[in-house]
């Protein structure tokens, strides 16, 4: 419900959401419901040519593309139209110019265009605050012509999130009324235009994620004129800039320095600590060296924010007490253990804390410290802190995201800790049951993972309701029990839901049904029972990931999962299922598409890193994944199977199949691995087999097969465990001939090759269950990873890196091992 409220005289109009909104004498009130008109309320209200603040912000209201109406507010100061789609109008800036008292204007995210008309009179003086950022503007933008060329008076500017390219213009240099320039997430390149250090009134400078490069001392150096003495806050983190940090005592009056995550070296001035106006410094993600003391900080009593790279040495006395109170404190990496530093003890006002893969082996209880009322940010994790969770009386002002993952802390999880908005105790040796869960009241959980413990007993059923903002719920690798609770039906809004290897048992329950918008499934190792229910295909239009295996399902595939258009990963082996395989699985839309991995894994709730999607999508065509192994299946493979030409891994053994391998198999062209091994498939192994390049694991043992082995460079590559125990199958590489076939080697190229396959052995060559142990255990590794990246930037980040890293590891191991068979058998 959007709102207007009026005063004598009328002062303000307010449609945005959350605006804040304050007038004398309301006297009356027009209330919209969206998506009325906007016209027909600015008729009831009638004249509005006192209105003074006008805010559209974030709304649907259907106003006309036409903004020639908004001349009538002549009072105007304030307009906000943020998110008001403005892409066919090119003539707002003549409008703009017609509200003479006009001073601030915001039109973020209005798709504007990126060429409009640009009026030949000179703009109002006075505009002094615009606002043009989510537009995707670039350096041809109608935009930097005005500015440049007006005598605009604008004090703030911002640009972010726009696509300006090349060097930064000189042009901003002749705006000189700017004090504020944002430029934040652009692709602006090079360095800081000379022209910049003559901008007297410049105070804040934010180029953070932008392609700048050089010397820092250079953008220093252009920045020294009358500019070093104004500026007071320098943004250039996620940049290309090198060198060494120089002295920034040339910059008298600077309050903010960020410089995260560039490519600085060198060491860290002692001079540093005399910038007695510094209240945030970020220097993390750079390879800065040398000793940090005490002595660099003496100075800095109004120090708020502090970020420091992990290459750095700190030498604190132990009774060192700083000078300041900080509010963020950011030092993952560093290494500040083995105990909580006392220096960090003194810290009582945090809010916003990151020590995480810091050494700390500290005892946590008793550590009232450790969670202020204000906390809204806490990185603990990758430590080895051990003792428990305090049980303290404590109320949360915010609802803070408190992760404490991969320690050692044992006992159970207090209520406290279930007020927060994510929460992640994973990979800890925490015990007991849950049951404090349902004490919370407030209902702001939105991310609990508390997989890797040792927590015990049934899921409470009771509590869930009160938690119907929850996206993210794993339970993974403890020892609950019973039956999964009905109630968690309430979590209509569940994106991942992750009890895998746990003690559960009985039937899924309908309730489930209601979580349509279910991404990830993983319900796997535990002793689920009964048939799998038709509303798993139905109910969940964007699924991704389902894992169902090693359970006690039974029945028949349902053929309704065919519908999940959306599933990569589909692992239903070690079950009691029967019946054949549905031929509809070509209706998997998502696997039927090589190479191009479903973006619908990129959920409206992630905040995807743009340096990072491509990679994200890269690393998700490796899940692309059937695995119906160790069931009861019969009948034949169905030939529709070969329209999923996106699939990696297709598992489909020990069954009890029966017919031929079809000839088309090598439409699967993205298979790596397939095994089809312990079945009861008949005929030859088709010739296409050798026309899958990229196949570096095969299992055909234990079937009915026979013919003679095809040969290729890549299926020359496998060994007899591949083929054998087929008894009407012949050659290479297994010893059995096939008839009228000339025996053309020499007898010592087979006691060499005997060896080799005795040196594999004994040098711990990478077998078939390697592999086969490898694959499931990428695709379990999977489970809850999608919840992971949801909230956590920084997760997300490492997690791209780990699998990028552990898929090249993994095809260097294929690779080596595949040319170690070849010189042997070359020997």
């Amino acid at each position: 419900m959007a709102f207007f409220l009026l005063g004598a005289p009328i002062k303000i109009v307010a449609c945005g959401v959350g605006s804040g909104v304050a007038t004398k004498q309301a006297t009356s009130s027009c209330s919209i419901s969206m998506p009325r008109p906007f016209a027909h309320c600015l008729y009831e209200l009638g004249n509005l040519s006192n209105l003074q603040y006008l805010d559209l912000g974030w709304n649907n209201f259907n106003i006309p593309e036409n903004i020639e109406w908004l001349p009538q507010l002549s009072s105007l100061e304030y307009l906000c139209m943020t998110t008001v789609n403005q892409s066919k109008v090119n003539n707002w800036l003549h409008v703009v110019n017609k509200l003479p008292y006009l001073t601030s204007l915001y039109l973020s995210s209005c798709n504007l265009p990126n060429i409009f008309s640009v009026p030949l009179v000179n703009s109002s003086t006075s505009l002094d605050g615009l606002d043009l950022s989510y537009n995707s503007l670039t350096s041809s933008s109608s935009v930097l012509e005005w500015l440049f060329n007006s005598n605009t008076s604008i004090v703030a500017l911002d640009l972010s999130y726009n696509q300006f390219q090349g060097l930064i213009p000189d042009g901003f240099s002749k705006v000189n009324s700017l004090a504020k320039l944002y430029f934040y997430k652009n692709e602006f390149e090079g360095g800081i235009p000379k022209s910049f250090g003559g901008m007297c009134s410049l105070e804040v400078l934010d180029l953070s994620l932008n392609k700048i490069s050089g010397q820092l001392l250079g953008i220093f150096h252009n920045l020294t004129g009358c500019a070093n003495h104004s500026i007071e806050s320098l943004t250039f983190d996620w940049n290309q800039i090198m060198g060494s940090l120089p002295d920034i005592t040339t910059f008298p009056s600077l309050r903010i320095l960020r410089l995260q995550n560039n490519l600085l070296k060198g060491i860290v001035l002692e001079s540093l600590g005399k910038q007695s106006n510094l209240e945030t410094l970020y220097l993390s993600g750079n390879s800065l060296e040398g000793v940090i003391s005490e002595a660099y900080f003496s100075n800095l009593t109004k120090l708020k924010q502090l970020g420091l790279p992990n290459t750095l040495v700190f030498n604190f006395s132990f009774d060192w007490v700083p000078p300041f109170q900080l509010d963020g404190i950011s030092l993952r990496s560093c290494q500040l253990g083995p105990r909580f530093p006392t220096w960090l003890r003194t810290q009582k006002y945090y809010s916003w804390i990151d020590i995480s893969n810091s050494g700390i082996s500290d005892i946590m209880s008793n550590s009232n410290w450790i969670f202020p009322p204000q906390l809204e940010y806490m990185n603990f994790s990758f430590n080895q802190i051990s003792g428990q969770i305090p049980n303290l009386p404590l109320e949360f002002t915010s609802y803070p995201i408190i992760d404490l993952s991969s320690n050692k802390l044992e006992g159970g999880i207090p209520q406290f800790l279930f007020e927060s908005a994510y929460l992640d105790v994973s990979k800890n040796m925490l015990s007991g049951p849950i049951s404090a869960l349902c004490e919370v009241q407030n209902g702001n959980l939105n991310f609990l993972v508390l997989s890797n413990n040792r927590l015990l007993g049934q899921i409470p059923d009771s509590c869930w309701m009160h938690l119907k903002g929850l996206q993210i719920l794993n339970l993974a690798n403890n020892h609950f029990h019973g039956k999964i609770p009905s109630s968690v039906g309430f979590l209509h809004g569940i994106v991942t839901l992750d009890l895998g290897n746990n003690n559960f048992s009985g039937e899924l329950p309908s309730s489930l049904y209601n979580c349509k918008e279910l991404i990830f499934l993983n319900l796997g190792y535990n002793a689920l029972a009964g048939q799998i229910p038709i509303w798993l295909g139905t109910s969940y239009p964007n699924l991704i990931i389902l894992i169902l295996r090693s359970n006690h399902f039974n029945g028949s595939i349902p053929i309704h999962l065919c519908h999940l258009e959306h599933l990569q990963v589909l692992d239903l082996a070690l079950n009691e299922i029967s019946g054949s395989i549905p031929k509809c699985l070509n209706n998997l839309s998502a696997l039927t598409k090589e190479d191009s991995p479903d973006a619908t894994i990129i959920h409206s709730s992630l905040e995807t890193i743009g340096r990072k999607e491509q990679e994200y999508k890269n690393i998700l065509g490796l899940l692309k994944s059937i695995d119906l192994s160790s069931n009861n299946l019969t009948g034949w493979i169905p030939g529709e199977i070969v329209e999923l030409v996106g699939l990696v891994s297709l598992n489909l053994s020990r069954n009890y199949l029966t017919g031929q391998i079809t000839s088309e198999i090598d439409m699967l062209q993205s298979l790596d691995f397939l095994d089809l091994s312990k079945n009861q498939l008949s005929g030859g192994i088709p010739s296409s087999l050798s026309h899958i390049d990229r196949l570096s694991v095969l299992d055909l043992s234990n079937n009915n097969l026979s013919g003679k082995i095809p040969t290729s460079p890549q299926l020359d590559t496998f060994n007899a465990s591949s083929y054998e125990r087929n008894p009407n199958l012949c050659g290479a590489p297994l010893p059995n001939k096939c008839s009228g076939e000339e025996i053309a080697q020499n007898p010592a190229m087979n006691g060499s090759r005997e060896h080799a396959g005795m040196q594999d052995e004994k040098e711990g060559f990478i077998s078939m269950g390697f592999y086969v142990s490898v694959a499931l255990g990428f695709i379990a590794g999977f489970r809850g990873v999608v919840g992971t990246l949801v909230l956590n930037m920084s997760l997300r980040v490492a997690f791209f890196r780990f699998l990028n890293d552990f898929k090249d590891r993994l095809y260097v191991a294929i690779s080596v091992n595949m040319a170690r068979v070849q010189r042997q058998l070359q020997n």
